[in-house]
Protein backbone atom coordinates (compact mmCIF):
# COMPACT_ATOMS: atom_id res chain seq x y z
CA UNK A 1 0.00 0.00 0.00
CA UNK A 2 1.47 3.47 -1.10
CA UNK A 3 -0.60 6.59 -0.13
CA UNK A 4 1.61 8.28 -2.44
CA UNK A 5 0.80 6.12 -5.67
CA UNK A 6 -3.04 6.15 -4.30
CA UNK A 7 -2.97 9.77 -4.04
CA UNK A 8 -1.39 9.77 -8.00
CA UNK A 9 -4.27 8.23 -8.46
CA UNK A 10 -6.71 11.09 -6.96
CA UNK A 11 -4.32 14.21 -8.63
CA UNK A 12 -5.19 12.53 -12.39
CA UNK A 13 -8.87 11.55 -11.57
CA UNK A 14 -9.34 15.32 -10.83
CA UNK A 15 -7.53 16.18 -13.83
CA UNK A 16 -9.36 14.06 -15.81
CA UNK A 17 -12.62 15.65 -14.49
CA UNK A 18 -11.34 18.97 -15.20
CA UNK A 19 -11.38 17.86 -18.95
CA UNK A 20 -14.36 16.29 -18.86
CA UNK A 21 -15.68 19.34 -17.41
CA UNK A 22 -14.07 21.49 -20.52
CA UNK A 23 -12.00 23.86 -18.02
CA UNK A 24 -9.04 21.86 -19.62
CA UNK A 25 -8.09 20.74 -22.72
CA UNK A 26 -8.25 16.97 -23.73
CA UNK A 27 -4.53 15.41 -24.41
CA UNK A 28 -2.67 16.47 -21.49
CA UNK A 29 0.46 14.83 -21.21
CA UNK A 30 0.59 13.83 -16.90
CA UNK A 31 3.47 11.96 -17.03
CA UNK A 32 5.90 14.61 -14.87
CA UNK A 33 2.91 15.12 -12.15
CA UNK A 34 4.72 14.09 -9.19
CA UNK A 35 2.72 13.48 -5.75
CA UNK A 36 5.65 12.78 -2.65
CA UNK A 37 6.23 14.24 0.85
CA UNK A 38 7.09 18.52 0.68
CA UNK A 39 10.73 19.03 1.39
CA UNK A 40 9.34 21.30 4.58
CA UNK A 41 7.18 18.82 6.73
CA UNK A 42 5.67 21.83 7.91
CA UNK A 43 3.63 22.80 4.63
CA UNK A 44 1.90 19.41 4.44
CA UNK A 45 1.76 15.71 4.37
CA UNK A 46 1.69 15.34 0.67
CA UNK A 47 2.95 18.14 -2.30
CA UNK A 48 2.25 17.57 -6.24
CA UNK A 49 3.35 19.63 -9.20
CA UNK A 50 0.21 18.99 -10.93
CA UNK A 51 -0.47 22.89 -11.61
CA UNK A 52 3.07 23.67 -12.23
CA UNK A 53 4.04 21.36 -15.37
CA UNK A 54 0.36 21.19 -16.76
CA UNK A 55 0.04 24.89 -16.44
CA UNK A 56 1.44 25.78 -19.94
CA UNK A 57 -0.16 23.08 -21.99
CA UNK A 58 -3.55 23.96 -20.77
CA UNK A 59 -2.81 27.90 -21.53
CA UNK A 60 -3.43 28.76 -17.55
CA UNK A 61 -1.32 30.48 -15.08
CA UNK A 62 -0.46 28.07 -12.70
CA UNK A 63 -1.84 29.39 -9.66
CA UNK A 64 -5.43 29.03 -11.51
CA UNK A 65 -4.82 25.91 -12.43
CA UNK A 66 -3.43 24.91 -9.00
CA UNK A 67 -7.50 26.94 -7.56
CA UNK A 68 -9.02 24.01 -9.74
CA UNK A 69 -7.20 21.02 -9.04
CA UNK A 70 -7.35 22.11 -5.37
CA UNK A 71 -11.01 22.07 -5.34
CA UNK A 72 -10.91 19.22 -6.67
CA UNK A 73 -8.84 17.22 -4.12
CA UNK A 74 -10.58 18.87 -0.93
CA UNK A 75 -13.46 16.40 -2.06
CA UNK A 76 -11.09 13.21 -1.50
CA UNK A 77 -12.11 11.23 1.31
CA UNK A 78 -9.51 11.68 4.29
CA UNK A 79 -7.98 15.36 2.82
CA UNK A 80 -8.33 17.57 5.72
CA UNK A 81 -7.05 20.58 4.28
CA UNK A 82 -5.44 21.80 0.42
CA UNK A 83 -2.97 24.81 0.15
CA UNK A 84 -1.50 26.42 -2.50
CA UNK A 85 1.75 27.61 -2.41
CA UNK A 86 4.45 29.40 -4.24
CA UNK A 87 4.39 29.73 -8.30
CA UNK A 88 1.65 26.67 -7.56
CA UNK A 89 2.61 23.77 -5.51
CA UNK A 90 -0.27 22.01 -3.93
CA UNK A 91 -0.04 20.92 -0.63
CA UNK A 92 -2.36 18.55 1.51
CA UNK A 93 -2.60 17.42 4.67
CA UNK A 94 -4.47 14.04 4.93
CA UNK A 95 -6.40 12.31 8.27
CA UNK A 96 -3.95 10.18 10.29
CA UNK A 97 -6.32 7.52 9.75
CA UNK A 98 -5.04 6.84 6.36
CA UNK A 99 -1.61 6.81 7.32
CA UNK A 100 -2.76 4.10 10.04
CA UNK A 101 -3.68 2.01 7.84
CA UNK A 102 -0.53 2.33 6.13
CA UNK A 103 0.67 0.95 9.66
CA UNK A 104 -1.76 -1.98 9.66
CA UNK A 105 -0.87 -2.94 6.10
CA UNK A 106 3.31 -3.36 7.10
CA UNK A 107 2.18 -5.60 9.84
CA UNK A 108 0.46 -7.81 7.91
CA UNK A 109 2.56 -8.01 4.89
CA UNK A 110 5.96 -8.41 7.13
CA UNK A 111 9.54 -7.92 4.92
CA UNK A 112 7.41 -7.85 1.93
CA UNK A 113 6.00 -4.48 3.06
CA UNK A 114 7.33 -1.83 0.16
CA UNK A 115 7.14 -4.49 -2.40
CA UNK A 116 6.14 -3.63 -5.94
CA UNK A 117 5.28 -4.08 -9.20
CA UNK A 118 6.54 -0.25 -10.62
CA UNK A 119 8.86 -2.51 -12.27
CA UNK A 120 6.02 -4.32 -14.50
CA UNK A 121 8.67 -7.30 -14.45
CA UNK A 122 11.26 -6.00 -16.99
CA UNK A 123 14.03 -7.70 -17.33
CA UNK A 124 17.19 -5.98 -15.67
CA UNK A 125 20.95 -7.53 -16.09
CA UNK A 126 22.90 -6.11 -13.51
CA UNK A 127 26.50 -6.87 -13.76
CA UNK A 128 28.70 -6.73 -10.93
CA UNK A 129 32.32 -7.48 -9.45
CA UNK A 130 33.37 -8.52 -12.32
CA UNK A 131 37.52 -8.73 -10.61
CA UNK A 132 40.03 -9.86 -13.12
CA UNK A 133 40.51 -13.61 -12.31
CA UNK A 134 44.14 -13.45 -11.30
CA UNK A 135 44.02 -13.36 -7.86
CA UNK A 136 42.00 -13.18 -4.61
CA UNK A 137 39.18 -9.96 -4.48
CA UNK A 138 40.51 -6.71 -2.52
CA UNK A 139 38.06 -4.62 -0.47
CA UNK A 140 37.63 -2.18 -3.60
CA UNK A 141 35.76 -5.08 -4.88
CA UNK A 142 33.55 -5.36 -2.04
CA UNK A 143 32.20 -1.59 -2.21
CA UNK A 144 30.94 -3.30 -6.31
CA UNK A 145 29.96 -6.08 -4.99
CA UNK A 146 27.60 -4.45 -2.52
CA UNK A 147 26.46 -2.21 -4.45
CA UNK A 148 25.75 -4.46 -7.07
CA UNK A 149 24.19 -7.01 -5.02
CA UNK A 150 21.76 -4.67 -2.84
CA UNK A 151 20.93 -3.03 -6.07
CA UNK A 152 19.57 -6.06 -7.69
CA UNK A 153 18.13 -6.65 -4.46
CA UNK A 154 15.98 -3.35 -4.58
CA UNK A 155 14.64 -3.63 -8.17
CA UNK A 156 13.24 -7.20 -7.66
CA UNK A 157 11.47 -5.33 -4.46
CA UNK A 158 10.35 -2.94 -6.82
CA UNK A 159 9.13 -5.70 -9.37
CA UNK A 160 11.79 -5.76 -12.13
CA UNK A 161 12.86 -9.10 -13.22
CA UNK A 162 16.44 -9.21 -12.37
CA UNK A 163 19.25 -11.22 -13.50
CA UNK A 164 22.81 -10.83 -11.51
CA UNK A 165 25.51 -11.56 -13.77
CA UNK A 166 29.46 -12.03 -13.36
CA UNK A 167 31.60 -11.21 -16.59
CA UNK A 168 35.19 -12.85 -16.66
CA UNK A 169 37.83 -11.11 -18.05
CA UNK A 170 39.77 -14.11 -18.91
CA UNK A 171 40.49 -13.41 -22.70
CA UNK A 172 43.08 -10.05 -22.50
CA UNK A 173 46.99 -10.45 -21.81
CA UNK A 174 46.20 -10.28 -17.73
CA UNK A 175 45.46 -14.17 -17.81
CA UNK A 176 48.60 -14.96 -19.43
CA UNK A 177 50.45 -13.02 -17.14
CA UNK A 178 48.88 -14.92 -14.27
CA UNK A 179 49.83 -17.80 -16.03
CA UNK A 180 53.86 -17.37 -16.28
CA UNK A 181 53.31 -16.26 -12.41
CA UNK A 182 51.94 -19.47 -11.77
CA UNK A 183 54.77 -21.19 -13.23
CA UNK A 184 57.10 -19.47 -11.70
CA UNK A 185 55.62 -20.51 -8.13
CA UNK A 186 54.99 -23.92 -9.56
CA UNK A 187 58.66 -24.07 -10.55
CA UNK A 188 59.70 -23.54 -7.18
CA UNK A 189 56.67 -26.12 -5.81
CA UNK A 190 59.11 -28.67 -7.63
CA UNK A 191 62.49 -27.74 -6.61
CA UNK A 192 63.29 -26.30 -10.31
CA UNK A 193 64.11 -22.68 -9.15
CA UNK A 194 64.94 -21.71 -5.92
CA UNK A 195 62.18 -18.91 -3.88
CA UNK A 196 65.86 -16.30 -4.06
CA UNK A 197 65.35 -17.06 -7.90
CA UNK A 198 61.61 -16.18 -7.90
CA UNK A 199 62.03 -13.04 -6.01
CA UNK A 200 64.58 -11.57 -8.05
CA UNK A 201 62.27 -12.34 -11.22
CA UNK A 202 59.49 -10.62 -9.12
CA UNK A 203 62.05 -7.44 -8.31
CA UNK A 204 62.94 -7.44 -12.23
CA UNK A 205 59.23 -7.46 -12.55
CA UNK A 206 59.79 -10.54 -14.96
CA UNK A 207 56.90 -11.88 -12.83
CA UNK A 208 53.86 -9.67 -11.69
CA UNK A 209 51.84 -11.32 -9.32
CA UNK A 210 53.97 -12.08 -6.22
CA UNK A 211 51.22 -12.60 -3.38
CA UNK A 212 51.08 -15.54 -1.67
CA UNK A 213 48.00 -17.29 -2.98
CA UNK A 214 49.65 -18.39 -5.67
CA UNK A 215 52.04 -20.43 -3.34
CA UNK A 216 48.81 -22.93 -2.71
CA UNK A 217 47.66 -23.08 -6.32
CA UNK A 218 51.55 -23.61 -7.22
CA UNK A 219 50.72 -26.58 -5.00
CA UNK A 220 47.87 -28.33 -6.29
CA UNK A 221 49.04 -27.82 -9.53
CA UNK A 222 52.12 -29.93 -8.40
CA UNK A 223 50.52 -32.27 -6.77
CA UNK A 224 47.64 -32.79 -9.72
CA UNK A 225 50.54 -33.04 -12.48
CA UNK A 226 53.85 -33.49 -10.90
CA UNK A 227 56.59 -31.60 -12.97
CA UNK A 228 55.01 -32.38 -15.85
CA UNK A 229 55.58 -28.41 -16.75
CA UNK A 230 59.25 -27.72 -15.24
CA UNK A 231 60.56 -28.64 -19.23
CA UNK A 232 57.22 -27.95 -21.08
CA UNK A 233 57.87 -25.40 -23.80
CA UNK A 234 55.94 -22.49 -23.58
CA UNK A 235 53.68 -23.25 -25.79
CA UNK A 236 52.38 -26.12 -24.12
CA UNK A 237 52.58 -24.73 -20.47
CA UNK A 238 50.55 -20.93 -21.24
CA UNK A 239 47.33 -22.54 -22.69
CA UNK A 240 47.58 -25.43 -19.94
CA UNK A 241 48.34 -22.76 -16.41
CA UNK A 242 46.25 -20.59 -17.67
CA UNK A 243 43.08 -22.53 -17.93
CA UNK A 244 44.22 -23.85 -14.47
CA UNK A 245 44.69 -20.41 -12.82
CA UNK A 246 41.94 -19.04 -14.42
CA UNK A 247 39.64 -22.22 -12.72
CA UNK A 248 41.38 -21.72 -9.30
CA UNK A 249 41.24 -18.11 -9.17
CA UNK A 250 37.37 -18.28 -9.83
CA UNK A 251 37.04 -20.70 -7.26
CA UNK A 252 38.81 -18.24 -4.68
CA UNK A 253 36.82 -15.62 -6.10
CA UNK A 254 33.32 -17.00 -5.38
CA UNK A 255 34.34 -18.30 -2.06
CA UNK A 256 35.23 -14.65 -1.20
CA UNK A 257 31.50 -14.00 -2.50
CA UNK A 258 29.81 -16.66 -0.71
CA UNK A 259 31.74 -14.78 2.44
CA UNK A 260 30.14 -11.57 1.44
CA UNK A 261 26.39 -13.24 1.03
CA UNK A 262 26.97 -12.35 -2.82
CA UNK A 263 25.93 -15.09 -5.66
CA UNK A 264 25.69 -14.53 -9.11
CA UNK A 265 22.36 -16.51 -11.41
CA UNK A 266 25.04 -16.08 -14.56
CA UNK A 267 28.79 -16.27 -15.21
CA UNK A 268 29.85 -15.24 -18.56
CA UNK A 269 33.26 -15.88 -19.76
CA UNK A 270 35.09 -13.07 -21.81
CA UNK A 271 37.13 -15.91 -23.58
CA UNK A 272 34.07 -18.25 -24.62
CA UNK A 273 32.67 -15.27 -26.19
CA UNK A 274 35.65 -14.53 -28.35
CA UNK A 275 35.76 -18.74 -29.10
CA UNK A 276 32.39 -18.69 -30.55
CA UNK A 277 32.41 -16.02 -32.52
CA UNK A 278 30.21 -13.66 -30.88
CA UNK A 279 32.86 -11.03 -31.30
CA UNK A 280 32.80 -11.31 -34.81
CA UNK A 281 29.45 -11.37 -34.85
CA UNK A 282 29.00 -7.64 -33.30
CA UNK A 283 31.02 -6.48 -35.36
CA UNK A 284 29.09 -7.87 -38.74
CA UNK A 285 25.98 -6.68 -36.54
CA UNK A 286 27.38 -3.22 -36.39
CA UNK A 287 28.95 -3.56 -40.01
CA UNK A 288 25.39 -3.95 -41.05
CA UNK A 289 23.92 -1.04 -40.17
CA UNK A 290 26.54 1.10 -41.59
CA UNK A 291 28.63 2.00 -38.02
CA UNK A 292 32.54 1.00 -38.73
CA UNK A 293 34.96 1.96 -41.18
CA UNK A 294 38.79 1.87 -41.61
CA UNK A 295 40.53 5.43 -40.29
CA UNK A 296 42.77 7.20 -38.09
CA UNK A 297 41.87 8.52 -35.20
CA UNK A 298 43.47 12.09 -33.93
CA UNK A 299 46.13 11.91 -30.90
CA UNK A 300 44.29 12.43 -27.81
CA UNK A 301 44.70 14.85 -25.49
CA UNK A 302 46.88 13.88 -22.08
CA UNK A 303 47.52 10.28 -21.30
CA UNK A 304 47.57 8.24 -24.22
CA UNK A 305 44.63 5.34 -24.33
CA UNK A 306 45.97 1.96 -24.46
CA UNK A 307 43.79 1.01 -27.74
CA UNK A 308 44.68 4.13 -30.06
CA UNK A 309 47.24 4.02 -32.65
CA UNK A 310 48.81 6.47 -35.53
CA UNK A 311 47.72 4.12 -37.80
CA UNK A 312 44.46 2.92 -39.78
CA UNK A 313 42.08 0.81 -37.70
CA UNK A 314 38.52 -0.21 -37.66
CA UNK A 315 36.43 1.97 -35.90
CA UNK A 316 32.86 2.39 -34.51
CA UNK A 317 31.13 5.74 -35.18
CA UNK A 318 30.16 6.29 -31.36
CA UNK A 319 30.07 10.29 -31.91
CA UNK A 320 26.70 9.01 -33.51
CA UNK A 321 25.29 7.95 -30.32
CA UNK A 322 26.62 10.57 -27.80
CA UNK A 323 30.77 10.01 -27.61
CA UNK A 324 33.01 11.77 -27.58
CA UNK A 325 35.20 10.89 -30.11
CA UNK A 326 34.88 7.42 -32.46
CA UNK A 327 36.32 4.04 -30.61
CA UNK A 328 38.66 1.28 -32.58
CA UNK A 329 37.13 -1.91 -32.47
CA UNK A 330 39.84 -3.70 -34.24
CA UNK A 331 43.50 -2.52 -34.27
CA UNK A 332 45.40 -2.30 -37.52
CA UNK A 333 47.39 -5.73 -36.80
CA UNK A 334 43.72 -7.46 -37.38
CA UNK A 335 43.46 -8.18 -33.35
CA UNK A 336 40.49 -7.09 -31.65
CA UNK A 337 40.50 -4.60 -28.92
CA UNK A 338 39.07 -4.84 -25.29
CA UNK A 339 35.81 -2.74 -26.79
CA UNK A 340 34.97 -5.07 -29.19
CA UNK A 341 34.69 -7.89 -26.73
CA UNK A 342 32.30 -5.66 -24.50
CA UNK A 343 30.33 -5.06 -27.23
CA UNK A 344 29.91 -8.17 -28.13
CA UNK A 345 29.05 -9.00 -24.32
CA UNK A 346 26.30 -6.29 -24.58
CA UNK A 347 25.48 -7.67 -27.37
CA UNK A 348 24.64 -10.71 -25.76
CA UNK A 349 22.85 -9.46 -23.07
CA UNK A 350 20.27 -7.45 -25.46
CA UNK A 351 19.73 -10.92 -27.02
CA UNK A 352 18.75 -12.62 -24.35
CA UNK A 353 16.33 -9.88 -23.63
CA UNK A 354 17.85 -7.31 -21.51
CA UNK A 355 16.66 -3.93 -22.32
CA UNK A 356 17.90 -2.44 -19.10
CA UNK A 357 21.29 -3.18 -18.46
CA UNK A 358 23.71 -1.68 -15.41
CA UNK A 359 27.14 -2.12 -15.16
CA UNK A 360 28.70 -1.92 -11.45
CA UNK A 361 32.59 -0.68 -11.80
CA UNK A 362 35.70 0.53 -10.49
CA UNK A 363 36.04 4.70 -10.43
CA UNK A 364 39.41 3.80 -13.03
CA UNK A 365 36.21 2.70 -15.81
CA UNK A 366 35.65 6.36 -16.38
CA UNK A 367 36.43 6.76 -19.79
CA UNK A 368 34.22 3.54 -20.89
CA UNK A 369 31.09 4.94 -19.75
CA UNK A 370 29.86 6.85 -22.62
CA UNK A 371 31.58 4.50 -25.24
CA UNK A 372 29.71 1.47 -23.60
CA UNK A 373 26.21 3.46 -23.37
CA UNK A 374 26.77 4.61 -27.38
CA UNK A 375 27.66 1.04 -28.01
CA UNK A 376 24.13 0.06 -26.47
CA UNK A 377 22.23 2.21 -28.08
CA UNK A 378 23.39 1.25 -31.05
CA UNK A 379 23.58 -2.49 -31.26
CA UNK A 380 19.71 -2.05 -29.87
CA UNK A 381 18.30 0.80 -32.30
CA UNK A 382 17.83 2.88 -29.30
CA UNK A 383 15.65 0.13 -27.46
CA UNK A 384 18.00 -0.97 -24.63
CA UNK A 385 19.80 1.58 -21.84
CA UNK A 386 22.82 1.25 -20.70
CA UNK A 387 23.54 2.50 -16.82
CA UNK A 388 27.27 2.69 -15.33
CA UNK A 389 27.70 2.90 -11.54
CA UNK A 390 31.48 3.36 -10.72
CA UNK A 391 32.39 3.14 -7.26
CA UNK A 392 34.68 5.54 -6.16
CA UNK A 393 37.67 3.74 -3.94
CA UNK A 394 37.69 2.57 -0.66
CA UNK A 395 40.12 4.07 2.02
CA UNK A 396 40.99 1.21 4.66
CA UNK A 397 41.84 2.48 7.67
CA UNK A 398 42.40 1.43 11.51
CA UNK A 399 41.78 3.74 14.53
CA UNK A 400 42.70 6.49 12.16
CA UNK A 401 45.95 4.88 10.96
CA UNK A 402 46.30 3.67 7.18
CA UNK A 403 46.14 -0.62 7.30
CA UNK A 404 49.21 -2.09 5.09
CA UNK A 405 48.89 -4.06 2.57
CA UNK A 406 48.18 -8.02 3.24
CA UNK A 407 51.06 -10.28 2.63
CA UNK A 408 48.74 -12.92 1.26
CA UNK A 409 47.45 -10.53 -2.08
CA UNK A 410 50.47 -8.84 -2.10
CA UNK A 411 49.84 -5.67 -2.88
CA UNK A 412 46.45 -4.74 -1.23
CA UNK A 413 44.08 -6.45 1.60
CA UNK A 414 41.81 -9.02 0.64
CA UNK A 415 37.99 -8.93 1.06
CA UNK A 416 38.14 -11.74 3.14
CA UNK A 417 40.67 -10.41 5.26
CA UNK A 418 37.38 -7.63 5.99
CA UNK A 419 34.81 -9.45 6.14
CA UNK A 420 36.65 -12.31 8.82
CA UNK A 421 37.53 -9.25 11.00
CA UNK A 422 34.49 -7.23 11.01
CA UNK A 423 31.62 -9.51 9.66
CA UNK A 424 30.08 -9.93 6.41
CA UNK A 425 26.86 -7.69 7.77
CA UNK A 426 29.02 -4.95 8.89
CA UNK A 427 30.86 -4.77 5.68
CA UNK A 428 27.82 -4.86 3.24
CA UNK A 429 25.97 -2.08 5.58
CA UNK A 430 29.23 0.79 5.21
CA UNK A 431 29.68 -0.04 1.98
CA UNK A 432 25.96 0.91 1.26
CA UNK A 433 26.34 4.31 3.72
CA UNK A 434 27.53 6.22 0.83
CA UNK A 435 26.44 7.27 -2.73
CA UNK A 436 28.80 5.04 -5.00
CA UNK A 437 30.64 8.00 -6.58
CA UNK A 438 31.45 9.28 -3.17
CA UNK A 439 34.94 8.23 -1.65
CA UNK A 440 34.03 5.90 1.45
CA UNK A 441 36.66 5.63 4.23
CA UNK A 442 36.56 2.40 5.99
CA UNK A 443 37.86 2.29 9.65
CA UNK A 444 37.69 -0.42 11.43
CA UNK A 445 37.47 1.11 14.73
CA UNK A 446 34.76 3.38 13.59
CA UNK A 447 32.29 0.71 11.82
CA UNK A 448 32.49 -2.06 15.01
CA UNK A 449 31.90 0.97 17.59
CA UNK A 450 28.78 0.91 19.34
CA UNK A 451 28.17 4.67 19.08
CA UNK A 452 25.07 6.52 17.04
CA UNK A 453 28.08 7.39 14.92
CA UNK A 454 28.10 4.23 13.28
CA UNK A 455 25.06 4.08 11.15
CA UNK A 456 24.99 -0.03 11.74
CA UNK A 457 25.23 -0.55 14.89
CA UNK A 458 22.67 2.31 15.15
CA UNK A 459 20.35 0.82 13.22
CA UNK A 460 21.27 -2.63 14.35
CA UNK A 461 20.31 -1.24 18.07
CA UNK A 462 17.16 0.15 16.80
CA UNK A 463 15.92 -3.59 15.96
CA UNK A 464 17.29 -5.23 19.04
CA UNK A 465 15.83 -3.10 20.89
CA UNK A 466 12.31 -3.53 19.77
CA UNK A 467 12.60 -6.79 20.03
CA UNK A 468 13.65 -6.36 24.01
CA UNK A 469 10.83 -4.14 24.65
CA UNK A 470 8.17 -6.98 22.81
CA UNK A 471 10.20 -9.65 25.34
CA UNK A 472 8.87 -7.52 27.96
CA UNK A 473 5.09 -7.65 26.64
CA UNK A 474 4.87 -11.19 26.17
CA UNK A 475 6.14 -11.83 30.29
CA UNK A 476 3.41 -8.72 30.96
CA UNK A 477 0.92 -9.74 28.79
CA UNK A 478 1.63 -13.17 28.59
CA UNK A 479 -2.21 -14.33 27.11
CA UNK A 480 -2.56 -11.53 24.99
CA UNK A 481 -2.29 -12.44 21.52
CA UNK A 482 1.14 -10.12 20.47
CA UNK A 483 1.70 -11.07 17.22
CA UNK A 484 1.90 -8.85 14.08
CA UNK A 485 -1.61 -9.98 12.46
CA UNK A 486 -2.84 -9.59 15.80
CA UNK A 487 -1.20 -6.13 16.40
CA UNK A 488 -2.81 -5.09 13.46
CA UNK A 489 -6.17 -4.48 14.88
CA UNK A 490 -4.63 -2.16 17.60
CA UNK A 491 -6.69 0.94 18.21
CA UNK A 492 -4.15 3.12 16.91
CA UNK A 493 -6.07 6.44 17.03
CA UNK A 494 -4.12 6.25 20.71
CA UNK A 495 -1.17 7.07 19.20
CA UNK A 496 -1.97 11.01 19.36
CA UNK A 497 1.76 11.95 20.54
CA UNK A 498 3.34 14.13 17.74
CA UNK A 499 6.55 11.85 17.59
CA UNK A 500 4.51 9.07 17.45
CA UNK A 501 2.29 10.08 14.31
CA UNK A 502 5.55 11.24 12.58
CA UNK A 503 7.46 8.05 13.26
CA UNK A 504 4.22 5.93 11.34
CA UNK A 505 4.31 8.66 8.68
CA UNK A 506 7.81 7.42 8.52
CA UNK A 507 6.57 4.07 8.04
CA UNK A 508 4.07 4.80 5.44
CA UNK A 509 6.73 6.68 3.37
CA UNK A 510 8.87 3.08 2.96
CA UNK A 511 7.04 1.93 -0.03
CA UNK A 512 7.52 5.31 -1.84
CA UNK A 513 10.86 5.31 -0.85
CA UNK A 514 11.23 1.51 -2.29
CA UNK A 515 10.36 2.90 -5.78
CA UNK A 516 12.05 5.94 -5.57
CA UNK A 517 15.10 4.20 -5.22
CA UNK A 518 14.56 1.46 -7.28
CA UNK A 519 14.18 4.02 -9.63
CA UNK A 520 17.06 6.24 -10.05
CA UNK A 521 19.49 2.75 -9.14
CA UNK A 522 20.84 4.21 -5.49
CA UNK A 523 20.39 1.61 -2.89
CA UNK A 524 22.55 3.55 -0.58
CA UNK A 525 18.99 5.49 -0.15
CA UNK A 526 17.70 2.62 1.75
CA UNK A 527 20.68 2.62 4.25
CA UNK A 528 19.79 6.25 4.62
CA UNK A 529 16.14 5.82 5.12
CA UNK A 530 17.01 2.80 7.79
CA UNK A 531 19.25 5.54 9.28
CA UNK A 532 16.25 8.09 9.80
CA UNK A 533 13.83 5.48 10.92
CA UNK A 534 16.11 4.55 13.63
CA UNK A 535 16.96 7.79 14.80
CA UNK A 536 13.38 8.46 14.91
CA UNK A 537 12.34 5.49 17.47
CA UNK A 538 15.94 5.74 19.44
CA UNK A 539 14.23 9.58 19.99
CA UNK A 540 10.95 8.06 21.14
CA UNK A 541 12.73 5.75 23.43
CA UNK A 542 14.61 8.47 24.77
CA UNK A 543 11.58 9.96 25.32
CA UNK A 544 9.59 7.94 27.08
CA UNK A 545 12.24 7.19 29.90
CA UNK A 546 11.61 11.33 30.61
CA UNK A 547 8.02 10.91 30.45
CA UNK A 548 6.23 7.88 32.20
CA UNK A 549 3.21 8.56 29.96
CA UNK A 550 5.30 7.84 26.60
CA UNK A 551 6.47 4.49 27.60
CA UNK A 552 5.52 1.73 25.23
CA UNK A 553 4.37 -0.80 27.61
CA UNK A 554 1.54 0.69 30.90
CA UNK A 555 0.39 -1.82 32.84
CA UNK A 556 -3.06 0.18 33.34
CA UNK A 557 -3.46 0.50 29.74
CA UNK A 558 -3.41 -2.18 27.55
CA UNK A 559 -5.17 -0.57 24.44
CA UNK A 560 -2.30 2.24 24.32
CA UNK A 561 0.04 -0.20 24.84
CA UNK A 562 -0.92 -2.41 21.97
CA UNK A 563 -0.77 0.24 19.75
CA UNK A 564 2.21 1.54 21.02
CA UNK A 565 3.48 -2.04 20.23
CA UNK A 566 2.09 -1.75 17.02
CA UNK A 567 3.98 0.94 15.90
CA UNK A 568 7.24 -0.75 17.15
CA UNK A 569 6.35 -3.35 15.31
CA UNK A 570 5.92 -1.14 12.25
CA UNK A 571 9.37 0.27 12.73
CA UNK A 572 10.96 -2.85 13.21
CA UNK A 573 9.12 -4.67 10.05
CA UNK A 574 10.65 -1.37 7.59
CA UNK A 575 14.55 -2.28 9.35
CA UNK A 576 13.76 -5.90 8.65
CA UNK A 577 12.39 -5.39 4.90
CA UNK A 578 15.58 -2.74 4.43
CA UNK A 579 18.39 -4.97 5.71
CA UNK A 580 16.79 -8.00 3.23
CA UNK A 581 17.09 -5.16 0.51
CA UNK A 582 21.08 -4.42 1.58
CA UNK A 583 21.60 -8.47 2.37
CA UNK A 584 21.81 -7.89 6.43
CA UNK A 585 20.21 -9.86 8.64
CA UNK A 586 19.13 -7.74 11.75
CA UNK A 587 19.73 -8.99 15.13
CA UNK A 588 17.77 -9.72 18.27
CA UNK A 589 20.01 -9.14 21.03
CA UNK A 590 23.34 -6.36 21.49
Amino acid sequence: MNLFTLFHSHVLAVIDGLVSAGTLPAGLKTAAVTVEPPRDPSHGDISTNAAMVLAKAAGMKPRDLADHIAAGLKAVDGVTAVDIAGPGFINLRVAFGLWADVLRHALRSGTAFGNSTVGQGVKVNVEYVSANPTGPMHVGHARGACIGDALANLLAKAGFDVTKEYYINDAGAQVDVLARALRARYLVACGAITQDEFDRQLAAKEIQYGGEYLVETAQILKDRDGDRWVTATEEEWIPALREFGIAEMMKMIREDLDLLGVQHDVFTSELGMVKSGEVVRAKELLDGKGLLYVGVLEPPKGKTPEDWEPRPQTLFKATDFGDDVDRPLMKSDGSWTYFASDIAYHADKYRRGFTQMIDVLGADHGGYVKRMQAAVRALSDHQAELDVKLCQLVKLMDNGEPVKMSKRAGTFVTLREVVERVGKDVVRFIMLSRKNDMALEFDYAKVTEQSKDNPVFYVQYAYARIQSVKRHFVAAMPDTDLSPQALAGADLALLTDSDEQALVKLIACWPRLVEAAAEVHEPHRIAFALGEVAAAFHALWNKGRENADLRFLIAENAALSLARLALLEGVATVIASGLEVLGVVPVEEM
